[in-house]
């Protein structure tokens, strides 16, 4: 029986066997996808770029804003910008495939622009998918969690985010923070690929500020490869978690300017500043989910890094 019992165990860790029973997050498997078409400004060579989203299979052609189509919960880093009448496309996240089938690659690149044929410009971009919104067409670099709407309203209390993963993690141990304004600069330490799920539970004051405490929290990074793993289960703890043992400083509360962006109900996007821990029983509004090719501040990453992801669910 022992012997039977321990087989069991290696087979499950060798299948990705998951405990938990899961709810599929809608376009969480990554079967389906939207392409874009967008056309570059001629001042910076004219190109004809596809973007991608995830949302049901279609086709759009033209320098148009994006909205989630078909009740898709997720949005892109990939972006449609128009700074100062400029067109540029930007697109880090695709679809791929592994074992015959179709996955979602994020990974951390750099976009080249030359504008004028003289002027070279390069811009480090992290390829992340999210739960949410972006605001298109972007008519700026500065603060670029303000075009984001991040978190759904979710009521639930899952144990733990469930997917399939891989990285692929270049063996250096610098950066390169790049805005496409100045010159390169080299960063010491190491970049992760990052996954997270946070549940929150928010509120409005009569001003329209948004304010919530962290009710759950499930956060890990990725500082080397990793081969093809099949439901990864990405436990959620509840309440304050300052004091565990696993508890590292970047799972903390997101305030000030780390504060992510949600529309208040004046339909003005605004920060949610997380002012606490809730309690461990306490029920959520909204939940965040995000994965991503890097964890540093934007315009930073390590060129290569990559992170596919496959059949996200929470787990229960």
């Amino acid at each position: 029986m022992k012997r039977y019992f321990l087989a069991v165990l290696f087979a499950a860790s060798v299948l990705g066997v998951s405990a938990l029973t899961k709810e599929p997050i809608r376009f969480g498997d990554f079967s389906n996808w939207v392409t874009r078409d967008i056309t570059e400004s001629k001042v910076i060579g004219g190109k004809h770029k596809t973007l991608y989203e995830i949302g049901p299979k279609t086709k759009i052609t033209g320098n148009k804003p994006y909205y989630n189509m078909g009740g898709s919960p997720w949005a892109t880093s990939n972006v449609y910008a128009k700074v100062a009448g400029v067109v540029k496309g930007s697109n880090a996240v695709s679809p791929a495939t592994i074992n015959g089938n179709t996955v979602c690659k994020v990974e951390a690149k750099m976009e080249h622009v030359k504008a004028l044929g003289i002027v070279n410009m390069d811009v480090m971009v992290a390829g992340t998918i999210f739960l949410g919104k972006l605001s298109e067409p972007v008519t700026s670099t500065k603060a670029p969690f303000s075009k984001m709407e991040m978190g759904i309203p979710y009521t639930k209390r899952p144990k733990a985010l469930v997917f399939d993963y891989k990285v692929d993690m270049p063996n250096v141990n610098t950066r390169v923070r790049s805005t496409g304004l100045g010159p390169k600069k080299t960063l010491q330490g190491r970049d992760n690929a990052e996954v997270y799920v946070l549940l929150q539970r928010r509120w409005e004051d009569e001003k329209g500020n948004l304010y919530a405490k962290r009710v759950g929290t499930g956060r890990e990074r990725y500082s080397r490869s990793i081969p093809w793993t099949k439901n990864h289960e990405l436990p959620i703890h509840y309440g304050d978690i300052t004091k565990a043992s696993f508890y590292k400083p970047w799972m903390g509360l997101l305030s000030g300017e780390k504060a992510y962006y949600a529309y208040n109900s004046k339909g003005k996007l605004v920060k949610v500043q997380e002012v606490g821990w809730d309690s461990a029983d306490a029920k959520p509004t909204h939940v965040l989910v995000m994965l991503s090719s890097s964890c540093g501040e934007p315009f930073v990453g390590t060129e290569g890094i990559t992170l596919y992801v496959d059949n996200v669910a929470f787990g229960f």
